[in-house]
């Protein structure tokens, strides 16, 4: 009797609770969670850089930051997120680059301007405000998805507004788009291309190109989404031990599931 109602139980709970998965890893798409119903999602970015070592020297380096996000569905249009940031310190290190965010809070609302496929183009608007240990952070997206049947096309116009602690700020240019095509409801392979520019002067700020292949499985209420990407610009460039902060290499993985 306990198997049949754990059986009924888990059997409900996985008919409500869709995950509506990231079809790029930095490109959002217009779809948001229905009425009611959720998503967590866990960020991972891994970066090789040059860090400065204890003895002073350049020591090779795995940078990494973290990201959890709580999405829930406020109406049938628009959509609460509530984000924790983390920036690992890496230990035994005298100076390592910190990438492109922090360790703080987030909180952003997405909000789908129709109903999926009554426009030529699904658009939505996204605006975050975040909180992190240096800084103030105000952020904005126009989102435009574009399905023809298998194949779905995505670009975001992002820009930030970074007001630091110390009285500075910068602007920042953060547009993205790729393209993903459905081979099963499980397997989606894409392209996905994105760039960085903000207005701080130094190498840091670009603007930095990156492009690369990305994947996507998904399992109902459960996604993995992830993409590997290459530098365009300055490739044989050496890294500054401990300031340059956009490797050669990018990978972003994003672990999701519905509630």
């Amino acid at each position: 009797m306990q198997r049949s109602l754990l059986f009924l139980g888990v059997t409900a709970f996985a008919a409500v609770a869709h995950a509506t998965p990231k079809p790029l890893p930095f490109t959002y798409g217009a779809d948001t969670n229905p009425k009611g119903q959720g998503e967590v999602e866990q960020y991972v970015d891994l970066v090789p850089v040059v860090a400065v070592g204890g003895d002073g020297a350049p020591a090779r380096l795995l940078a990494t930051q973290l990201q959890t996000e709580v999405e829930y569905g406020l109406t049938k249009n628009l959509e609460l997120g509530l984000y924790a940031a983390f920036m690992p310190t890496a230990s035994g290190y005298a100076a390592v680059p910190q990438l492109t965010k922090g360790t703080g809070a987030k909180q952003r609302l997405r909000w789908r301007l129709a109903d999926p496929g009554d426009w030529p183009v699904d658009v939505a608007l996204y605006g975050e405000f975040a909180e992190f240990t240096n800084e103030i952070e105000l952020e904005w997206k126009l989102i435009l998805d574009r399905r023809f049947g298998h194949l779905r096309l995505l670009a975001n116009a992002w820009f930030e507004e970074e007001f630091y602690y110390d009285g500075t700020t910068e602007f920042v240019a953060n547009p993205t788009a790729g393209v993903a095509y459905e081979v099963t409801p499980t397997v989606t392979p894409g392209i996905e291309w994105w760039m960085r520019w903000d207005s701080g002067g130094d190498w840091n700020g670009g603007p930095h190109q990156y492009v690369g292949p990305t994947m996507r499985l998904n399992f109902e209420n459960f996604f993995w989404t992830a993409g590997l990407y290459v530098r365009l610009d300055d490739f044989g460039r050496r890294l500054t031990p401990g300031e340059d902060a956009f490797g050669p290499i990018w990978f972003r993985s994003i672990v999701g599931f519905g509630f």
